[in-house]
């Protein structure tokens, strides 16, 4: 498909002015989300800048959280008849999440109407109830630049933000208005102020609404610099960039894919490189992780929370149930204004049981449980084998304990 860019006006100035004003509570300009805080469930103990000063801290961050037909029908069922509930499903891999100082989603569908009607493929609008089950499982924030970002419009945009912000979830790549388009998520860890991002190739054909570009962040090379130096010269340690990319059903990452990540750990400004970690989603499929130059990229994490999934000749594939967590512990810099390093680099391998009920579960921890099970020693191979397919391994990733 046909990447449209985009690049709405002042994206720089909007960063600067977010940044430079988002410690005294100018209007429109939300505080950085703190670990510990009332939108945050790390402790503040974690969470928080030691004494002495910064410290270090974990990244955590998971795939596509797609809700099919049936997953929204097991919401259903785990709720009682009374409302959705999503936190069940989510129960498995909460300890790791909510271990995290800070915690990152991929939001990839819309969300409906209280009460719906709410659908699954091929035009998803979700129960709002995820955003809860999201935050209590851990999350600091989610990106939503998608594919699926316009499946209803403009009006599924604004319930997707508004039950985020309901339930003190932070978010990025779509928007509400062209100010909340120029700023990233802001959030705080370890004494650090991470910016993140994010960006998507496309909508489905689905034009961007009318007098609205900036509905949805499109991937645009000089255009994600560009937002990554504004957020970095106006105060951000560290910045982090989700993108929507890839190949479908492609265990390996693309050629644009490949170019892409080459080309923003190639951005620097001064002494530090623009962008610290790339995470990337959209593939349904674990892809690998590589440290690009010294920026670690994830091409796709795969499939965090999705039912059966289908490739296009109508066969059922696991892949499509099997992910990574990605987990990066950051460590400060050893003088003020040089650039954060990842002390240590892991993945957790992840997978929704499609059961019955669906769950989404550490694959380390089900496999122990149950030797037996022969799909989860195949997902766990695969899973590792794909994750470590570039070199990972060489620089240091290593599959958590």
């Amino acid at each position: 498909m046909t990447m449209r860019p985009i690049r709405p006006p002042a994206v720089a100035a909007a960063v600067t002015l977010l940044l430079a004003s988002a410690g005294c509570g100018a209007p429109g300009a939300p505080p950085p989300v703190e670990s510990g805080s009332p939108t945050s469930t790390a402790s503040p103990a974690r969470g928080a800048a030691s004494p002495t000063g910064p410290r270090a801290f974990t990244l955590v961050a998971t795939g596509d959280v797609l809700p099919h037909t049936e997953i929204i029908q097991q919401a259903k069922e785990d709720a009682g008849g009374d409302g959705y509930d999503f936190s069940r499903m989510l129960a498995g891999v909460k300890p790791l999440i909510s271990g995290a100082d800070l915690a990152i989603c991929h939001m990839e569908t819309v969300y409906g109407a209280d009460g719906g009607p709410f659908t699954g493929y091929p035009a998803f609008k979700s129960p709002p109830q995820v955003a809860r089950a999201l935050k209590e499982a851990g999350y600091t924030s989610c990106d939503t630049a998608s594919n699926h970002t316009l499946d209803d419009g403009p009006a599924g945009i604004r319930r997707t933000l508004d039950a985020m912000d309901a339930v003190g979830l932070a978010h990025t790549g779509s928007a509400r208005d062209a100010a909340e388009a120029g700023r990233p998520a802001l959030l705080r860890a370890g004494g650090a102020t991470v910016a993140q991002l994010a960006y998507t190739y496309g909508t489905n054909g689905i034009p961007l609404p009318a007098g609205r570009p900036w509905a949805v962040n499109l991937i645009d090379r000089d255009r994600i610099l560009a937002d990554a130096r504004a957020a970095r010269q106006a105060g951000a340690d560290l910045v982090v960039v989700s993108i929507h990319w890839g190949t479908e059903w492609q265990d390996t990452p693309n050629e644009q894919q490949l170019t892409l990540a080459r080309e923003l750990a190639a951005g620097q400004d001064g002494a530090r490189a623009d962008i610290d970690l790339i995470l990337g989603t959209h593939a349904h499929v674990p892809q690998a992780y590589e440290k690009v130059n010294e920026t670690w990229t994830v091409y796709g994490l795969g499939d965090q929370l999705a039912g059966h999934m289908f490739t296009y000749d109508g066969a059922e594939d696991p892949r499509g149930n099997w992910s990574s967590i990605a987990r990066f512990t950051f460590a400060p810099p050893p003088a003020p204004g040089q650039r954060w390093t990842v002390a240590r680099a892991e993945f957790v391998p992840q997978v929704t049981d499609l059961g019955p009920p669906y769950r989404v579960l550490d694959l380390r921890e089900a496999a122990r449980r149950d030797p037996a099970r022969a799909d989860y020693a195949r997902a766990l191979e695969h899973i590792s084998s794909m994750v470590l397919s570039r070199g990972a391994a060489a620089a240091g990733l290593t599959m958590a304990p």
